[in-house]
């Protein structure tokens, strides 16, 4: 469960990306975080990842207190979250199979077990015969992948996933958001930054909507919990 409470992220300059933001999301549940751009959604989703700490108020993750968290304990906590940024973090020199091993070993997972658990990763997103190839020979939507199987390979309790579909086009972004859906189903927290009306307007998610940093009252008609056709 993700709990914010009266959130405020104010910057050295002044600046208030984040003004008394609450909501709750439930485990289990996959929910949709909209805005315009500057909105403040990747400001939130680096609240949520421990990334930074809010000015004030407060986020409980699973019972803790993000605020309260020892930076010791930050690693602790980022093992049962997949962070899938914008920008996909992908390590371009090493292979598909490389770049999903290297979340079990900065964890310590058995050297003898993660290219098991690394390839299960992998067919769960729909590279399974991809782990020799180099992240540069991969079209956007199997980079997108990719950056899941990364994100899922340590079995987190939630996934954050900030404009996971971005420059991708309709059917490959369709895939994407079937994949989150199938975590989600198997009762995974999934939290979705997008911006994207179409995919909105066409899942009819549970949405939490920022406007200039605050949240604004979600639409009557929203469901609890997103589908994918």
């Amino acid at each position: 469960m993700i709990t914010a409470n009266a959130v405020t992220k104010r910057y050295p300059d002044g600046h208030e990306a984040l003004k008394n933001v609450s909501f709750e999301v439930t485990a289990g549940e996959m929910v949709f975080l909209t805005g315009h751009s500057g909105a403040g959604k990747s400001t939130l989703f680096k609240l949520l990842a421990a990334i930074e700490r809010p000015t004030a108020g407060s986020i409980v993750i699973n019972g803790q207190n993000l605020a309260a968290l020892r930076k010791s304990a930050i690693p602790y906590l980022r093992r049962k979250l997949g962070l899938i940024f914008q920008d996909q973090k992908l390590l371009f020199d090493r292979t598909v199979l490389d770049n999903v091993l290297l979340p079990l070993s900065i964890v310590g997972h058995p050297a003898r077990d993660a290219p098991r658990r690394a390839q299960a990763a992998l067919a769960k997103v729909g590279l399974p015969n991809r782990e020799k190839a180099f992240p540069i020979a991969l079209s956007g939507g199997e980079q997108q992948r990719l950056a899941i199987a990364r994100a899922v390979v340590n079995r987190p309790a939630i996934i954050l996933a900030d404009e996971p579909t971005a420059n991708l086009d309709a059917e490959s972004a369709t895939e994407i958001l079937g994949i989150f859906r199938a975590f989600q189903q198997v009762g995974v927290t999934v939290l979705i930054a997008t911006h994207d009306p179409l995919i909105l307007a066409r899942l009819k998610p549970r949405i939490l909507r920022l406007d200039k940093g605050e949240m604004s009252e979600p639409l009557p008609d929203q469901s609890a919990a997103g589908s994918v056709p």
